[in-house]
């Protein structure tokens, strides 16, 4: 039976997008994660707001980037400019969304043409789970690795590729006080967290072919 090419490169590609936009997705929906760092990091103290007006903040600026509901930051004190910049953010949070849907479906059309007999092509022997898995976690791996050796280039590295020719990511505290109880810890955890689980997710991928073909 020929195997296809075509079908080989549309699996591997959307393993590889569903992986990467799942564990984006994680720290974006699961908001007990930063509640978590709320407590972890004392942010009532450093900043005099109680943990339910803080929590009330992300939640409000959350719901903005995800839902559309109208913007604000609770007590705390926002600008347009600010207001902005989450609406930028809130392009890249759907637009993560839509990958984690579309690559979800891709995969399932990919599995009704395996059942009715198309097959992908298998290069060197492995499926697509395995390159998928092998080519992500390959990337990442490099990505990770030199964001842990300087995180705030990296950091700022980041907003520059993904908000290109603005600043407005750079917030007066003063001006938009939601970034006090946004500190770069959290963002540095949040990126060691979508790490982890794409990494773990590539080692499923890989351990699925590789237990397919025993």
């Amino acid at each position: 039976m020929k195997k296809s090419l075509p079908l080989f490169i549309l699996l591997t590609a959307a393993a590889m997008l569903f992986v990467l936009s799942a564990a984006i997705a994680v720290p974006i929906l699961l908001r007990p994660f930063y509640y978590a760092h709320v407590f972890l990091l004392d942010l009532p103290g450093k900043t005099g707001w109680t943990a339910e007006e803080i929590c009330s903040a992300y939640d409000e600026m959350l719901d903005f980037c995800l839902f559309g509901a109208p913007f604000g930051t609770g007590v705390l004190r926002w600008s347009q400019e600010g207001m902005r910049h989450f609406a930028d953010c809130a392009v890249l949070f759907r637009l993560d969304l839509a990958v984690l849907l579309l690559s979800f479906l891709a995969l399932l059309l990919g599995r009704a043409l395996k059942k009715r007999g198309i097959l992908p092509a298998q290069p060197l022997g492995r499926g697509s789970d395995f390159w998928a898995g092998c080519l992500l976690a390959g990337a990442f791996a490099a990505v990770g690795t030199l964001a842990a050796l300087d995180f705030d280039r990296a950091f700022v590295l980041f907003h520059r590729l993904f908000f290109p020719g603005k600043m407005n990511w750079l917030f007066d505290p003063a001006a938009d006080q939601i970034i006090l109880v946004l500190p770069q810890v959290f963002f540095r955890n949040c990126a060691i967290l979508v790490l982890l689980l794409l990494l773990g997710g590539c080692a499923l991928l890989i351990l699925r072919d590789l237990r397919r073909w025993r």
